[in-house]
C-alpha cells in the first residue's frame, strides 16, 4: 500500500462519475462520542401473517400473493413512477420540468420471511439473478422504457419499510443522474481507447492486489479505490459485458456466488444483519449499441465502527463533497479476512 494514502488526507477520483471523494485516514483514530443504537436481535419467523410480502397474504390494494416457492415479482402497489402520465414540459424562465413515466416492480427473493440474501443458498440467489435478467429484458423491450434500475434497500436504517427479503426494479423513460454520469464517462474513455473503462480498471486492481476481497472465474468483488461508504463494495464481471443478459448459466451462478460471499462477510463484520443499499448499473435499454458499457453492482452500507455506529452524510458531505475516514485498502483487508 502507498503509505501516503494510509496516513495523510487526500482526494481520490471516481473514474465512473468524474467526481472526487475526500479521504482522511488520520481521523479513524479519533475517539467516538457520537450516536450509538441498540442492536436489533429479534428473530423473525419464516412466515408472518401481517407481512404484505409473505406468500398467500393480502396486500394493501386487496390483491392476494400466490403461494410462491422461490422468487415472486409484482408491480409496486405504491409506484414512484406512473406509466400513464401525460407528456408535458414546463419551460418558464428558470422553472424547468418534464414529465417522466415508468414502471416499478417489487421482487421477493424468497418466501421465507426470516431470510436475507446472506442466508440463502447460491442456487436460491441464482433464481433471483434469473428473475433480474427476465425483468431487465422484458421492461427494456418496452418502447417507453430507456433504463432499468435494479436495487435493494436492506434494513430499517436504509429506509426499508418491510424486513421480508425483497428488492425493487424501477424502469423509466430517461437515464437517472448517476447512470447518466457513468454513461458519459465510459463513453468518453471508450471513444479514446476503444476499450472498456471498467475493464482496464479491473486489470489494474488485479495487478495491485490491494482491494480485492474475492474472485471466481467470472467476477471480482472489491472495494473501489474511490469508495465513499466505509465498507462499500463493487461486484463486476472480469470481461466486459453490457448487461446481465450476457451472463452464461455458469456466469449467473458465479454472480450469485459473489453476492453470497460478500453479504455473508458483511453479516460477520459486526455480527449483525448488515444493512445496505445495493444497485446494479448496466447499459440503458434505449436501442443504442452502448458498446462502451461495462455493468457492475455496488453495495453502499452505512455502518462505520460497529453494529451501532453509522456513517452520516452530513455537514461537509452535504455542502462540499463525500468524505471517508477508513481507507479502501483497510476496509478491503477487514472484509477479506471474513471470507
Amino acid at each position: 500500500m502507498n503509505s501516503n494514502l494510509q496516513d495523510y488526507s487526500h482526494k481520490r477520483f471516481n473514474i465512473l462519475t468524474g467526481e472526487w471523494v475526500l479521504v482522511s485516514p488520520h481521523r479513524a483514530k479519533r475517539p467516538w462520542q457520537g450516536q450509538n443504537e441498540e442492536v436489533n436481535k429479534e428473530k423473525r419467523p419464516a412466515y408472518d401473517d401481517k407481512c404484505y410480502l409473505c406468500a398467500t397474504n393480502t396486500r394493501i390494494n386487496g390483491e392476494i400473493n400466490p403461494d410462491y416457492k422461490d422468487v415472486f415479482v409484482f408491480t409496486n402497489d405504491f409506484a414512484a413512477l406512473q406509466n400513464d402520465s401525460p407528456s408535458f414540459n414546463v419551460n418558464e424562465g428558470l422553472f424547468k420540468a418534464k414529465s417522466e413515466t415508468g414502471i416499478c416492480k417489487v421482487i421477493c427473493f424468497s418466501p421465507d420471511h426470516s431470510k436475507s440474501l446472506a442466508d440463502m443458498e447460491i442456487e436460491e440467489i441464482k433464481k433471483v439473478v434469473n428473475a433480474w435478467q427476465k425483468e431487465y429484458k422484458e421492461l427494456g423491450e418496452n418502447e417507453a422504457i430507456n433504463y432499468v434500475q435494479i436495487f435493494e434497500n436492506k434494513g430499517a436504517v436504509m429506509g426499508c419499510s418491510n424486513p421480508h427479503p425483497h428488492g425493487q426494479i424501477w424502469s423509466q423513460s430517461t437515464l437517472p443522474n448517476e447512470v447518466d454520469k457513468k454513461d458519459k464517462q465510459q463513453k468518453l474513455y471508450f471513444s479514446k481507447n476503444n476499450k472498456s473503462l471498467l475493464g482496464d480498471y479491473l486489470q489494474q486492481e488485479i495487478e495491485a492486489k490491494e482491494r480485492i476481497i474475492f474472485e471466481n472465474d467470472d467476477f471480482l468483488v472489491f472495494v473501489p479505490f474511490w469508495a465513499i461508504w466505509p465498507f462499500e463494495v463493487m461486484i463486476a464481471p472480469k470481461k466486459q459485458q453490457k448487461n446481465i443478459l450476457e451472463l452464461s448459466e455458469a456466469g449467473a451462478k458465479n454472480y450469485a456466488e459473489a453476492i453470497s460471499v460478500i453479504t455473508k462477510a458483511y453479516d460477520r463484520l459486526f455480527n449483525t444483519s448488515f444493512p445496505y443499499s445495493s444497485g446494479t448499473h448496466q447499459a440503458p435499454t434505449n436501442k443504442e449499441t452502448n458498446e462502451h458499457w461495462h455493468w457492475h453492482m455496488s453495495f453502499y452500507p452505512p455502518l462505520l465502527r460497529s453494529a451501532t455506529v453509522k456513517k452520516f452524510m452530513v455537514g461537509y458531505e452535504m455542502f462540499g463533497s463525500p468524505q471517508r475516514d477508513i481507507t479502501a485498502e483497510i476496509a478491503a483487508k477487514r472484509l477479506k479476512e471474513l471470507i
